[in-house]
């Protein structure tokens, strides 16, 4: 399991998954930074002590050995593999050549200390600053929020809008300094997968002019090397197009409303103060507060950000029976509504971060507005009544929330269903090649390394393009069409890639995103970037592979009832791989079923 994913979105709420999650990422960087300084120690002391080469060089390849690549996400491409497995490589070479000492190394520190120092000193240290501000604003900003809350609702309103326009500029700059500190530390995890690697091979290819059999074992080394820069060059590339990727990403999460409600597992969830009454009056406690609306599950959980500290006890999880707006002259406070549960007797009046906020938390919960004399009058009226009054208001009265939650028929009229049938009117059905068509296939779990590690290679790369071809055969025809049209220009272009620079892998960057671009816009979805580059590279080199038409050498009897019965010399149509080993798809006879492969020759 790799390193939990950030959202820009988490930024907004700041709940405690996430700082959990921020944790991960600040540990291992820190375990980053301590084995980089352990890495350039180690480096120094095969510079500077050639009497003690055998014993640094020792040492320095135990480092390599015991450190592991810890890559976003629960999967990793050929590339992150054949990367996280390089400084293993690298750790046998230097045993085998342990005993070769020879004379100080010149040029390794250009080559070795000075890019980890610089990695080192200018990421990780850039990382280690934006966790100092954005610690500082958190303090800075929750203090002022408190502040903010507590001010009375009978002040001035020239007064309570100052108050409002400072907290919202203390809330932005806040917001900043979370989505600049989530952007950098998820930089600094990507780009150490090649900057770390590059400066150790190019520390190796200089030491092996130093050996006595550094000819003979760079020989040995070529190919290994030559794989290993292509695995970083399409590293890079993905890092950039990922980049591009999480940057507009961050600036749309930036520019959009800060109250939004991001996608998530939760109805509504965030921040809420909720009165506790006592002997001597009454108390104001944060609470992080999550509601399902399916289920009507409300739950509380005490989360008193302190300079100490994080102090979290137990949630308190109860079932919402009522929600209602609170009237600001009924209380001393602002943005409140009240809740009526279950488990508890009374009300429970609660305290939202704003009036935006405010409003989501009463659409998430179905909540109403205070009791008026017209609800009373429009519910007793017959539904006749009802339809003759709707022709004399506009639509956007008439079919307000408000109205329809004082009526018993509001539980039919949902409002979510009548926007699904105007929004179904607006699609058109002749798109081609619609994006979200193949992003709603599980190629990444066809495409998954771990479930294929237990394979050879040969049998990897052949269960790939299995996978991926009894994908393609799944799609619409017309969908088919305009991809076949697509792949075969792409196959064209790719055999001048001598002149032209476009090579498969660099057509897979391209075009990988576009075909395949994920319905959510989130950091996770353009992490998988790296996958969809591969599915499009797998469909380029196999294009010409594609069997569409085949002819039976021998008849078959049906066992079971997914298999087609045929006689010698049927002709099959729409042929392709299947998920099992040594049979394939095929039509016949207008049935499509299983049949087995060595009893067919294609056409």
């Amino acid at each position: 399991m790799g390193l939990p994913t950030l959202e820009f979105s988490d930024s907004f709420l700041d709940s405690p998954d996430f700082r959990e999650r921020l944790k991960y990422h600040e540990i291992e960087l820190d375990r980053t930074n301590k084995f980089i300084k352990e890495l350039i120690k180690d480096g120094n002391m095969l510079i500077t002590a050639l009497k003690n080469l055998s014993t640094a060089v020792q040492k320095f390849s135990q480092s390599l050995q015991e450190f592991q690549f810890e890559c976003i996400g629960d999967a990793e491409t050929d590339d992150e593999v054949n990367i996280a497995q390089s400084f293993k490589e690298f750790s046998q070479l230097l045993n085998t050549v342990e005993e070769e000492r020879r004379r100080l190394i010149q040029n390794a520190d250009d080559v070795l200390i000075a890019p980890l120092e610089k990695f080192r000193k200018e990421q990780i240290g850039a990382a280690k600053e934006g966790k100092k501000k954005f610690d500082k604003e958190t303090e800075k900003y929750y203090t002022v929020l408190e502040k903010h809350l507590a001010l009375s609702s009978r002040k001035k309103e020239p007064f309570l809008q100052e108050a409002d326009t400072q907290i919202d500029k203390e809330r932005q700059v806040f917001y900043d300094a979370s989505l600049e500190y989530v952007f950098k530390i998820q930089e600094v995890q990507e780009k150490k997968k090649f900057e770390f690697v590059e400066p150790l091979l190019a520390f190796l290819q200089g030491l092996f002019t130093f050996y006595h059999e550094g000819y003979e074992l760079a020989h040995e080394f070529e190919p290994y090397k030559q794989q290993l820069q292509f695995n970083l060059q399409n590293t890079r590339n993905n890092f950039v197009s990922t980049k591009q990727e999480v940057e507009k990403l961050m600036k749309r999460i930036r520019s959009a409303d800060q109250d939004y409600k991001p996608p998530g597992q939760w109805t509504m969830e965030g921040f809420l103060y909720v009165q506790e009454k006592r002997p001597l009056g009454c108390t104001w406690t944060r609470h992080y507060c999550t509601y399902e609306k399916s289920s009507k599950t409300f739950t509380m959980t005490n989360f008193e950000t302190k300079s100490a500290g994080k102090q979290v006890v137990p949630s308190e999880m109860f079932k919402l029976k009522s929600c209602i707006r609170r009237k600001t002259d009924s209380i001393d406070k602002r943005f409140c509504f009240d809740i009526e549960v279950v488990e508890r007797h009374g009300i429970v009046t609660l305290q939202a971060l704003s009036e935006s906020n405010r409003r989501l938390w009463l659409e998430a919960m179905d909540g109403k507005e205070p009791v008026r004399n017209l609800s009373r009058l429009i519910s007793s009226l017959p539904l006749c009544s009802l339809l003759s009054l709707s022709l004399l208001f506009s639509p956007s009265v008439f079919f307000s929330p408000s109205l329809f939650s004082s009526l018993p028929l509001s539980s039919h009229l949902s409002l979510s269903v009548l926007i699904s049938l105007s929004l179904s009117l607006l699609i058109s059905p002749s798109v081609l090649f619609s994006p979200s068509l193949f992003s709603s296939l599980p190629l990444c779990s066809h495409l998954s390394l771990p479930l294929f590690s237990s394979l050879p290679l040969c049998s990897l790369l052949f269960s790939l393009v299995r996978a991926v071809h009894a994908l393609v055969h799944k799609l619409p025809e017309r969908n088919k069409e305009m991809m076949e049209l697509l792949i075969k220009h792409l196959v064209t272009v790719s055999t001048h890639s001598q002149f032209n620079l476009m090579t498969v892998s660099n057509l897979g960057v391209i075009f990988g995103p576009t075909l395949m671009r994920s319905q959510e816009e989130t950091v996770a979805a353009m992490m998988n970037i790296k996958f969809q580059n591969i599915v499009v590279e797998i469909l380029i080199e196999n294009f010409d592979k594609a069997r569409e038409d085949a002819k039976a050498m021998y008849s078959c009897e049906a066992e079971h009832s997914h298999e087609l019965s045929f006689p010698q010399g049927a002709l099959f149509s729409n042929v392709y791989p299947s998920i099992e080993p040594g049979w394939i798809q095929a039509t016949f006879q207008g049935k499509t079923g299983l049949i087995p492969e060595n009893y067919v020759v294609y056409l």
